[in-house]
């Protein structure tokens, strides 16, 4: 339910190329880091977004999502399960057209009032490890 392949589809080839990647910052060692560049090498755009602001992989980072000064497509969502529901708020009120909860980020509330908004959502999977499986 959480993790329907035709959503997972539509947000991957569909629904745009501005990716913000909520919790990406230069720490080589975060998973957040690696999955950034995968996305990049699939011709996506990426957006750090964490209080650092930091430029990662070449792109100017943001505190938060409502300081990013244009449009963003998907919300890629690297922060703890506690955290994840306000960042997925955020999204839908920024006028993003998706949310995705990484492995391991399950909010079922946050979830439910994202569909509810009309956007699209994945809960705890890898765009890292679906996007090459699309073939």
């Amino acid at each position: 339910m959480y993790a329907d392949p035709a959503t997972i589809r539509r947000i991957l080839t569909e629904l745009g190329d501005t990716w913000a990647v909520v919790g990406l910052s230069a720490n080589q060692d975060r998973a957040a880091y690696g999955v950034a560049r995968v996305l990049q090498r699939y011709g996506k755009r990426i957006v750090p977004v964490h209080p650092k602001a930091e430029t990662v992989h070449g792109e100017r980072g943001y505190p938060s999502l409502d300081a990013v000064p244009f449009k963003i497509d998907v919300v890629d969502v690297f922060v703890n399960s506690a955290l994840a529901g306000p960042v997925a708020d955020q999204a839908a009120a920024a006028g993003a057209e998706a949310v995705w909860f990484q492995l391991g980020v399950v909010d079922e509330a946050a979830y439910h009032r994202t569909r509810e908004s009309g956007l699209h959502m994945v809960m705890d999977r890898c765009p890292a490890i679906e996007i090459p499986a699309l073939g």
